[in-house]
């Protein structure tokens, strides 16, 4: 342990700790703004300075690693202007248009302003004329806002390892920009919005679509209908005062109605779906040696896109299956729209996901017009989500709890940990052993592919044979995967792995880009308990249990695999160039 003296308090931490960590341990909070749990230091802001006695200048405590003996001062009247007038010399440069910013009352910008009291700017004012850009429908960068805090470039090159943002120019002209200074969607960018969700003002925003969803809401000539994914429902009460990570499904249903919703479906539904055909296109793979393994699972867009662009030689391994909510969608406008008799055509299917990426996920024009029509017409985020519950007045908190349309809202223990890395593989794993068995494996909680390493490796056995397992979280984690996959297949030697579970976002959908600003290790743990407390509430914890998944094949899929079940519910994937010509 390491002693040192903060404001004249005694304190020992461990080596290697920042003086700004060390500061947390005795509630001492150091203003920053470049600093995100997630990422190295930068030390690009300049807020965070400290004093240490015996140093001959003042320190980054973001990025300073304690030393033995440290006599350190963290406030005192002379740093406190020289943040004042750091954050005088960033507002100089940064619009006055609060009020009309995505991130007014969420930006860390403005809540510092706001603590220091800084009602006038004595600098004159330099604004950066730079467009806007939308093009990936999915996020829009607003470079006029960016303070240059260096954490989209880090996260985008260093943790998903896409480099599709970069800085650009020098000096009081640098700027953030897509690489090589081209639209965003012309770039190697994947969706994801974890640019966004690190982002800590309103540079980097979601491609907002709520005045499209009140629009079809107001439509009589409409039947709106609507699904909620896993994770939005163990992370929409942070916009409402709850406590992180709680569970807050039945009151998100009765939102939803309130706001006109004729119908509410979960995205749970689809994943028992999915597990159904996953499970069976893995038993048909690993049990009957028909198909390539391993099997790489599909639901995140990001991950395909990556895939798609960087490892086209990986497409045969990928998973059919499409994601839950596309099969949600599908089913609303075949299935639940002859049960109901409605015309499919008048149907205006909305996801409410924790992802950027679901946006784009839906303009894939060969995998998403099953029904005949749009099988989905808009995505919203929790954020976006979270604005529409408030914009219509309602008391969110003392809502009482519904249920869903249970048609396709009926869901399992095994598809609501869809939300959490290892839930996908975990559910596929209870449904495939019954499935090869024709029993339900006793230990139905597999903890070794939960928790937040970023690779975790394990086995199962199932009818004596071994099962090797790989689950990789934040496309960076991928790599290390693929490369190991890649080289038995050219070696010829034994795969290390037969099922492999990818999400692109650290954490999986409980990070998602779309997910409500702020997120750290300790909110992803919060989230992902939610969602563990749910499966475990649930009566039933199988997909292949669940009555009206059971029902839904009997009436209109036939069974797993079928050509009527791959004509909805599985789709294609093609190699494509990393940058857009």
């Amino acid at each position: 342990m390491v002693r040192i003296k903060i404001n004249n308090v005694e304190l020992s931490v461990q080596p290697g700790t920042s003086i700004l960590d060390a500061a947390k341990k005795l509630n001492i909070k150091i203003p920053a703004l470049c600093k995100h749990p997630d990422l190295q230091a930068t030390a690009a802001c300049g807020i965070c300075v400290v004093k240490v006695k015996g140093a001959n200048k003042m320190l980054r405590s973001c990025c300073t690693p304690v030393e033995e003996g440290m006599d350190i001062v963290t406030h005192d009247q002379q740093l406190q202007d020289i943040r004042r007038t750091v954050l005088e010399l960033i507002l100089s440069n940064h619009p006055n248009d609060c009020l009309q910013c995505g991130r007014n009352n969420n930006c860390e910008l403005q809540r510092l302003t706001a603590d220091f009291g800084i009602r006038q700017v004595p600098y004159p004012q330099f604004l950066r004329q730079i467009p806007e850009d939308p093009s990936t429908k999915t996020i829009t960068l607003v470079p006029e806002k960016c303070i240059l805090c260096g954490r989209c470039v880090h996260v985008c090159q260093k943790i998903q390892n896409v480099w599709a943002l970069s800085f650009l120019e020098r000096g009081v002209q640098t700027r953030i920009s897509a690489a090589g200074d081209i639209k965003l969607s012309d770039s190697p960018c994947i969706k994801c919005g974890q640019c966004s969700a690190h982002c800590p003002t309103g540079a980097i925003v979601e491609f907002d679509q709520t005045d499209d969803v009140w629009r079809v809401l107001h439509d009589e000539q409409k039947y709106c209908v609507v699904q909620i994914a896993p994770a939005v429902r163990v992370a929409i009460g942070e916009a409402f005062g709850f406590p992180d990570g709680a569970l807050l499904t039945g009151k998100l249903y009765a939102a939803l109605r309130r706001l006109g919703f004729k119908a509410v479906f979960d995205t749970n539904f689809g994943a028992d779906l999915t597990i159904m055909e996953e499970a069976s296109e893995f038993v048909e793979r690993f049990a009957h040696n028909k198909g390539a393994l391993p099997l790489i699972t599909t639901c995140c867009p990001s991950w395909v896109d990556f895939m798609e662009r960087f490892y086209p030689d990986m497409v045969e391994y990928f998973s059919s299956a499409k994601s839950p909510h596309e099969m949600v969608g599908v089913l609303s406008k075949t299935y639940y729209a002859q049960k109901k008799n409605i015309d499919p055509a008048t149907i205006a299917m909305v996801s409410v996901m924790p992802c950027t990426a679901k946006k784009y996920e839906i303009t894939r024009s060969y995998e998403m017009f099953a029904s005949g029509h749009q099988d989905i017409d808009i995505v919203l985020t929790t954020r976006e989500i979270s604005r529409m519950i408030k914009q219509a007045g309602i008391d969110f908190v003392n809502l009482p709890p519904e249920g869903p349309d249970y048609i396709l809202g009926d869901y399992t223990g095994a598809g609501v940990i869809f939300g959490a890395t290892g839930g996908v593989m975990e559910a596929a794993l209870r449904t495939a052993y019954f499935l090869i068995t024709q029993k339900n494996y006793e230990k139905i909680e597999f903890e070794n592919v939960r928790g937040l390493q970023g690779v975790k490796e394990t086995s199962v056995a199932i009818a004596g044979k071994t099962v090797k397992l790989a689950v990789a979280h934040g496309i960076g984690n991928v790599e290390y995967v693929l490369q190991k996959v890649q080289k038995a297949l050219k070696d010829g030697t034994e795969l290390p792995y037969h099922f492999i579970e990818v999400m692109a976002c650290p954490g999986g959908c409980v990070g998602g880009g779309g997910q409500p600003y702020g997120v750290t290790d300790a909110l992803r743990i919060a989230r992902s308990k939610g969602l563990y407390q749910d499966d475990r509430e649930q009566k039933v914890r199988y997909s292949h249990a669940n009555p009206h998944v059971r029902q839904l094949y009997a009436e209109f899929l036939e069974k797993p695999l079928s050509e009527k079940a791959h004509h909805y519910l599985h789709t294609r994937y093609f190699a494509r160039p990393m940058y857009r010509k």
